[in-house]
């Protein structure tokens, strides 16, 4: 490997972390294993995993600047809707999953299983992540801002939810996507949002996070780190191919950023994997700057009057439970969670805990069904619990 190749190799890992919501490089373990043998389980693990195999009714809209936003709706059967009682089609709830940075729709998997015919569920992909298409406006060199994905998610609703009440649920990026949607439009979310789940994000002063790393320093690399990600963005072939030829390291900083336990199922640390890895190095270059000036504390007055539920995991290295926190003082009629051993993908980490705590949160809406014998949480309360679910490693 040429002096040239190795540089993308660690830039296109050191990016890696950038995909998992880090901002500097970190120390592995020492990898003893064979390079075949570990391509071998890899693609062992991507054929042996259904993850993000899940699929609903296709659509499509045009955001403001002119990219395609894509999306699914997981419908109610029709036998399901005729033994409840009946209900308008426009007071018929619909459950909006926003996804966080360098992921995908997809990475709701386990909420999307666990709800099918329970809810009417609308999963979609922000602009330059998943099937959606490269943004418009920043192709054109106008930088990305959480205004803009708020202004998204609204053409995806008016498009696939344009009536009756909606619960907004957004992971890390989405959960600000849903706070740049309730900045801009207070008479929809008055209207119509009927509760939130705000899952491992921030309402601002992301540029305080470290990301488990010592604070010296820690300004330096926040100034030149822009610029190094806009250099980066303009080799995108060069550090791509970096990035796969130190597919083992990148592998490790994904899982060490993403995840707060060690036994994490295989399968599902490959999933996360592919997902982060299906973003090109120069969307994570126009995204990334947006984060650091990100504030929308005043916009979660929006949400005061309605079930908010907060969860947060207590090992998450890039929206510090401390962010959940902070959000929480902001409502404090706000349900918070704070999970144990628990990472930033605490939705794949910690599935049925997640899935219990957004059934808890539609249940106190009151505006869709819930199985029978759901436990229903106490508004307000604020908790630490421990998530582990023997058995199934997640």
């Amino acid at each position: 490997m040429s002096e040239n190749w190795r540089r993308a190799g660690w830039a296109g890992a050191a990016i890696g972390v950038i995909a998992a919501g880090a901002a500097a490089g970190v120390a592995v373990e020492r990898i003893t294993v064979g390079r075949g043998v570990r391509r071998k389980a890899r693609v062992a693990l991507d054929a042996a995993g259904d993850y993000g195999s899940l699929r609903g009714t296709e659509g499509s809209c045009l955001a403001e600047d002119g990219t395609e936003l894509y999306y699914e709706v997981d419908e109610l059967p029709e036998d399901s809707r005729k033994r409840r009682p009946r209900r308008k089609a426009a007071e018929r709830a619909t459950v909006v999953f926003c996804h966080g940075y360098c992921l995908g729709q997809d990475s709701w998997h386990f909420q999307r299983l666990a709800l099918r015919g329970v809810v009417r569920a609308l999963y979609w992909d922000q602009r330059s992540h998943g099937r959606s298409a490269r943004g418009v406006a920043q192709a054109d060199g106008e930088p990305l801002s959480m205004e803009q994905l708020g202004r998204d998610l609204k053409t995806v609703i008016d498009a696939a939810a344009p009536e009756g009440p909606l619960i907004l649920v957004g992971h890390s990026m989405g959960g600000m996507t849903v706070m740049g949607f309730a900045e801009q439009y207070p008479e929809l979310v008055r209207d119509r949002v009927v509760g939130v789940a705000l899952v491992g994000t921030s309402s601002g002063r992301l540029g305080e996070v470290t990301y488990g790393l010592p604070a010296v320093g820690m300004g330096a690399v926040r100034r030149i780190l822009p610029g190094v990600l806009r250099a980066l963005g303009s080799q995108v072939e060069l550090v791509e191919r970096g990035r796969r030829a130190t597919a083992d390291l990148f592998a490790g900083m994904i899982k060490m950023y993403s995840f707060g336990s060690r036994d994490v199922d295989p399968g599902v640390a490959r999933f996360a994997e592919r997902l982060i890895e299906a973003t090109p190095i120069d969307v994570v270059a126009e995204f990334y700057p947006a984060f650091q000036i990100h504030d929308k504390t005043a916009a979660l007055q929006r949400f005061t009057d309605i079930p908010v539920t907060v969860i947060a995991g207590d090992k998450d290295m890039i929206t510090p439970a401390a962010h959940s926190l902070a959000i929480k003082e902001a409502l404090p009629g706000a349900e918070l969670v704070v999970l144990e051993s628990t990472g930033h993908l605490m939705m794949l980490e910690r599935p049925e805990t997640v899935t219990r705590l957004l059934t808890e949160l539609l249940a106190r809406t009151g505006a869709v069904p819930v199985p029978a014998g759901t436990t229903v949480g106490t508004h307000g309360r604020s908790t630490a619990r421990s998530a582990a679910q023997p058995g199934t490693g997640t």
